[in-house]
């Protein structure tokens, strides 16, 4: 294949993520509710305990992207509806957040409205509870952060041979950081912190914030 040749071939190439189709994907919603006495409350879930992954974790509404949704906002409302029981017409106002990219998944977060909270009935297969803690909170409350560390563990038939070192090879151990808060007995860690500390971020500074940060 000469230059020409390559060139056509990537001349009208739209760059996207490196081995994307091995990822899986999922949209989640920070739900917003407005409270009779005009405060601004976030609405958690916490998991079934039966289910398989996480059971007993607090969460945000949400969920793996189906072939029925048309975008990733699509699958975070519907996903919402389904869990706490409501229209998708009574979450309003969704806006997208910046989304995270881990070794299996990508999730894209939204922060949306709920119209209506009286409406909510969770899905008890699913949710073993709902609460909110006021947005306040969050904006006056920096999270814990604690590191976790990662060792690289090869498998068994990994052919040492074929690289420099052998199985002396120099590995880089990786960590990340995981955020913790707490309110009530309820503790809030994981990605759903991530998720609500980037959020509180973006409110309170017009500057690009992104995780981590």
């Amino acid at each position: 294949m000469d230059t020409s040749a390559i060139i056509a071939k990537l001349k009208d190439h739209e760059p996207s993520i490196l081995g994307r189709e091995q990822y899986r994907e999922f949209g989640v919603l920070i739900p917003l509710i407005e409270t009779e006495q005009g405060q601004t409350h976030i609405l958690f879930e916490v998991r079934s305990m039966n289910m398989r992954s996480q059971p007993g974790d607090v969460c945000f509404p949400g969920g793996k992207m189906d072939s029925c949704d048309s975008d990733e906002s699509q699958c975070a409302i519907r996903e919402t509806s389904e869990e706490l029981g409501l229209e998708q017409t009574a979450i309003q106002d969704v806006f997208p957040l910046d989304y995270l990219i881990s070794e299996t998944r990508i999730v894209y977060p939204f922060v949306g409205i709920i119209k209506q909270p009286e409406q909510i009935t969770p899905n008890r297969s699913e949710v073993e509870r709902v609460f909110t803690v006021p947005l306040s909170f969050f904006l006056e409350t920096k999270p814990a952060r604690y590191k976790v560390a990662y060792q690289p563990m090869p498998e068994k038939d990994f052919p040492f041979e074929l690289i420099q070192g052998g199985k002396n090879y120099n590995w880089n151990a990786r960590s990340r950081e995981e955020l913790f808060y707490q309110y009530n007995g309820n503790v809030i860690w994981g990605l759903t912190a991530l998720i609500m500390s980037h959020f509180v971020r973006l409110i309170q500074d017009n500057d690009r914030t992104q995780f981590g940060d």
